[in-house]
């Protein structure tokens, strides 16, 4: 299923209110009060923004986060009543995209939450021609005609992506096909992913050619109109 905004707070009554003041403004809002929950969820659902509480009680927000962006490319707010400039630049650095401190007005966190929601879907929806090219004679492969150095394995990896571009292509498939084995795990396979975003993306933590089809695998679009992107943003239409 697909929703515009997951909670992640350990306050259960917090995350209950705001979510169904979010519901109420007609942005369709989820609340966990756990990282493993949250994990789960995301396994299952497509979500457009998160909000993520820094002090949660299993795990740290900011662990919780960098375990995120592994796999996932959606906007990250934090919501903590952790205020020093040292949290916030440091939640700032390892993937989140905005940050606000509790006490919050609920009216200004829905604001956020719907210009994130606005640049997120205007993001995604923007045509423009893919940049990455692979020369297979060279072997080598370049972003805007400038020649981007990859490792062997990066270099397979882009390569099978490519060759099966606009498809849904499981980790399974990619473990076989690219490492040639099936014990390869998935911190390796995101790691490489998280890589050549890096290198080949104009925005990494907002991917329009690599992206994840979450619970399903990965795929490269042909243009921006990918199976992925349109999944996760049928709602912002």
């Amino acid at each position: 299923m697909h929703y515009h905004c997951l909670i992640v707070d350990d306050d259960e009554i917090l995350a209950e209110s705001t979510s169904d003041y979010f519901n109420l403004s007609d942005i369709k809002t989820h609340y966990v009060t756990s990282a493993k929950d949250s994990l789960t969820f995301l396994e299952e659902n497509t979500v457009d923004v998160l909000l993520l509480d820094v002090n949660l009680e299993q795990e740290s927000g900011f662990t919780l986060c960098q375990k995120i962006r592994e796999q996932y490319t959606m906007p990250i707010l934090f919501i903590s009543a952790r205020n020093s400039y040292d949290d916030i630049l440091l939640g700032l650095s390892i993937g989140g995209d905005d940050y606000v401190t509790k006490p919050y007005s609920l009216s200004v966190l829905l604001a956020k939450v719907k210009i994130m929601l606005k640049r997120f879907c205007a993001t995604t929806k923007a045509e423009s021609p893919c940049p990455i090219r692979i020369d297979k004679k060279t072997a080598k492969v370049y972003r805007n005609d400038t020649y981007v150095p990859l490792r062997e394995k990066e270099y397979r990896l882009l390569a099978y992506l490519m060759q099966e571009k606009g498809r849904i292509i499981p980790k399974e498939e990619l473990f076989e096909k690219v490492w040639e084995n099936s014990f390869t795990g998935d911190g390796t396979l995101n790691v490489h992913i998280r890589h050549l975003r890096e290198k080949l993306e104009e925005y990494p933590n907002n991917p329009k050619w690599i992206q994840t089809v979450w619970g399903r695998g990965y795929t490269f679009s042909s243009d921006n109109e990918t199976l992925s992107s349109h999944a996760k943003n049928e709602e912002c239409k």
